[in-house]
């Protein structure tokens, strides 16, 4: 029996587990808790301490191993598999879609069009020349620490958040690029690369930028397609992508323009590689990126299901209970079904604030027909 490491239990890391499972391949998880009774085998590591970790995989003798929703995640996934033997990418890629100053440098190196950007080490008072700007952490995801600032009364602050959001205490500030937001799904195999799928994405907008929803495939013309894949087969050559999943984020503005904003060498979190690709294109993404890591060759038919139509697939998050109930009333949109819905009550009761992706109350993701697609979005307020 085959064995693969999964490094996190997180909800995001649950497909992955399951598709192990499925496919009858023994599972160790490491992570500090959480969902623990999914695994096989369950260590109870932090997913940062890679040392450890690694001297476990040797003496499991792992076949693979695999993270399909978190950076942090994805550089100790690499530092095992590198030094194992196995089937990951290059240091340099993990560097560079792990590191988003890194990521800027290199990406401006090649000539793909990203904002300006400015590099901060420590909280310090920065005096822009223009507004508005984007003050980041360099090495977080989920919408932590970023602030978008118009006016110098706003800076201190937004550096203050950054700063203390970031593991390494460094801060990305960088052009504020409007127009419409997407991400792109990406496999890679030895080199290889393919566009999976484009996603379109919501947000609340300034100043936190927390996702709302995301729906598949993402409602463009057939030039701008093709004006983000060709940006993307050369924002994964750039990074050094070899072999598994990406997720891009990117941006066109009022111009038509593109401009790449980060890429990560992990599949999108928020239900967009588990189950928004796969409802909308019938390519099973997640045992695609599984069989990868466990040296398996891949075959781009071996991972498609029969689909009776393109489905258009939609998750809506929530932060309100008028949320819930909009939720709750497109249910009677024909040719619409609830793939799943989850609702946290009782952070809502608490008050808890929503700060970044991690304290939304919850969610519910459908799948309907292309056709009833912007109806449905326009009556869950997108």
């Amino acid at each position: 029996m085959k064995k693969v490491a999964v490094i996190g239990s997180g909800e995001f890391q649950l497909p992955l587990i399951m598709a192990a499972k499925n496919q009858g391949v023994e599972t160790h998880v490491f992570s500090w808790g959480g969902n623990e009774s999914v695994a096989d085998f369950f260590y109870k590591i932090s997913i940062v301490e890679k040392e450890q970790i690694l001297d476990k995989c040797k003496q499991l003798e792992i076949d693979g191993i695999c993270s399909i929703g978190s950076d942090l995640a994805n550089i100790t996934v690499n530092y095992v598999a590198l030094a194992m033997g196995l089937v990951t990418n290059s240091e340099a890629c993990t560097i560079f879609t792990t590191n988003k100053f890194l990521m800027r440098k290199v990406l401006k190196k090649e000539g793909i069009p990203i904002p300006e950007f400015t590099y901060l080490s420590k909280a310090v008072d920065f005096k822009p020349t223009s507004f508005p700007i984007i003050v980041k952490p360099i090495d977080r995801s989920g919408s932590r620490g970023i602030s978008l600032v118009e006016k110098y009364d706003d800076i201190e602050r937004a550096i203050e958040s950054a700063y203390i959001e970031s593991f390494t205490k460094e801060i990305l500030i960088e052009q504020y690029i409007s127009g419409r937001e997407f991400s792109v799904e990406s496999i890679s195999y030895n080199g290889e690369h393919e566009v999976l799928q484009i996603t379109e994405k919501f947000t609340t907008e300034a100043p936190d930028f927390i996702e709302t929803g995301h729906t598949c495939p993402a409602r463009i013309t057939a030039f701008e397609k093709k004006l983000i894949t060709d940006v993307i087969y050369k924002l994964l050559d750039a990074v050094c992508m070899i072999n598994g999943a990406s997720h891009s984020e990117l941006k066109i503005d009022e111009n038509g323009d593109v401009y790449i904003i980060e890429i990560g060498s992990r599949m999108g979190g928020d239900y967009i590689g588990s189950d928004l690709v796969k409802d909308s294109t019938g390519f099973d993404f997640v045992t695609a990126v599984l069989d990868i890591s466990l040296g398996k060759p891949y075959q781009r038919d071996n991972y498609i299901s029969d689909l009776i139509e393109p489905r258009a697939s939609i998750v809506k998050f929530l932060f309100n209970r008028t949320d819930l109930v909009i939720a709750d009333s497109i249910k009677e949109i024909k040719n619409l079904s609830v793939l799943h819905s989850v609702f946290n009550e009782s952070a809502m009761l608490e008050g808890k604030k929503i700060k970044s992706s991690a304290d939304r109350y919850g969610h519910i993701l459908v799948s309907v027909c292309k056709e009833k697609q912007s109806d449905t979005l326009s009556i869950l307020g997108f």
